[in-house]
């Protein structure tokens, strides 16, 4: 073999490698950095990084309740991270998960409490409906705006959650309160409203593992991330919609009509969004509560950025998170000097290496496998 065709072969080589590795490689790089300056952090306050490190993995990960509550807080996230890939897709930042939540919640609790005699597996269904259409219909106002008007889809989805939450502040304080108390929230649904919890489910199969509020959003949540990759990759629709989001100029060219697909692309994103609210209003609190997204709107932009906006690597991302979440609760109560605001420092630290410092580390990656 010639020397010219060797070159060639290691250059082929490299190639394939930097194709189908560096996407995988990049994340766990961009992790172990961000938990290298972690370990900075911890290490300025007076702890030790490895204890800090072990007691954040055990309180994530270590027994069938720590795991139960791991995936709870990572359900949330694979629903708002798959609304953020979707719109992200077609060229769109969507911001405003958040608000999408809250109204898919909205509709949820208003069909939970008047749906205190029907069967649960029906309940289930409209519910899952009702959540989508409500996260759907605070999308579609802000894709049409952009589509028609041109009004920018950031600005409008910010502002929208913040309708949303003044919106929900006006019903729970005036309207939907429980009569008789002073905290604004609903009063309990019906039980035969609840989704089934995962303890409950394998208890009735004969497993036992341990109580956590995980419920059957969980196995939603990762349907919907198969249906988004199946749309995403595999049908006309979903070929339109990225063809728009790399380039809208050749798009057009091609006869796809940009304002239809902005709006398809925005209003399935607030529909993934709204489907957020069925873990935490019928899984886990069983009404209406204000502020119950706890912020899962914004931390998926952080999961869909650390998952490449593609399904696998958003489920990857929301573990990696609700792991945050769940262990940096045990983390705060075994080391008091490290509090929920230094948790919240290291969650930081991830989001930033791993989403606006991610094309730091890409040429190096590159040039490594290249070489």
């Amino acid at each position: 073999m010639t020397a010219t065709a060797e070159t060639g072969r290691a250059w082929s080589l490299g190639a394939r490698a930097v194709r189908w590795v560096a996407p995988a490689l990049l994340p766990v790089v961009n992790l172990a950095l961000a938990l290298l300056l972690s370990g900075l952090v911890v290490l300025a306050v007076g702890e030790n990084p490895a204890r800090a490190l072990w007691l954040l993995a055990s309180g994530a990960f270590g027994g069938a309740e720590a795991i139960g509550y791991t995936l709870y807080y990572a359900t949330s996230f694979v629903f708002t991270g798959l609304a953020v890939a979707v719109a992200f897709h077609a060229g769109l930042f969507n911001i405003g998960a958040e608000g999408q939540a809250y109204l898919g919640g909205l509709a949820v609790a208003l069909l939970c409490l008047g749906a205190g005699g029907w069967p649960t597996t029906l309940v289930v269904a409209a519910a899952m409906v009702v959540a989508a259409a409500g996260g759907a219909a605070w999308a579609f106002v802000p894709a049409w705006l952009q589509a028609r008007r041109g009004s920018h889809v950031v600005i409008t989805t910010i502002m929208f959650n913040f309708i949303a939450a003044a919106l929900m502040t006006h019903l729970l304080v005036n309207v939907l309160i429980k009569p008789g108390q002073q905290s604004p929230e609903t009063r309990e649904f019906a039980p035969s409203t609840w989704l089934p919890q995962l303890h409950d489910v394998a208890r009735a199969l004969g497993w036992e593992i341990g109580r956590s509020p995980v419920n059957l959003s969980l196995p939603l949540a990762l349907a919907a991330g198969t249906l988004v990759w199946v749309y995403l990759w595999r049908t006309r629709w979903g070929y339109e919609l990225r063809a728009l989001g790399h380039n809208q100029t050749a798009a057009v060219y091609g006869r796809i009509p940009p304002a239809r697909t902005i709006i398809v692309a925005m209003s399935i994103s607030g529909a993934l969004a709204g489907l957020m609210s069925l873990n935490e209003v019928m899984g886990v609190q069983h009404r209406l509560l204000l502020n119950f997204t706890g912020g899962a709107g914004y931390v998926g932009i952080a999961v869909a950025l650390m998952g490449r906006n593609h399904p696998v690597g958003i489920v990857l991302a929301a573990v990696l998170f609700g792991a945050l979440y769940q262990g940096g609760s045990e983390l705060s109560f075994d080391m008091p000097a490290l509090t929920r605001d230094m948790v919240v420092v290291i969650q930081g630290l991830i989001i930033l290496v791993c989403g606006a410092l991610e094309h730091a580390l890409r040429g190096p990656v590159q040039a490594l496998l290249r070489s």
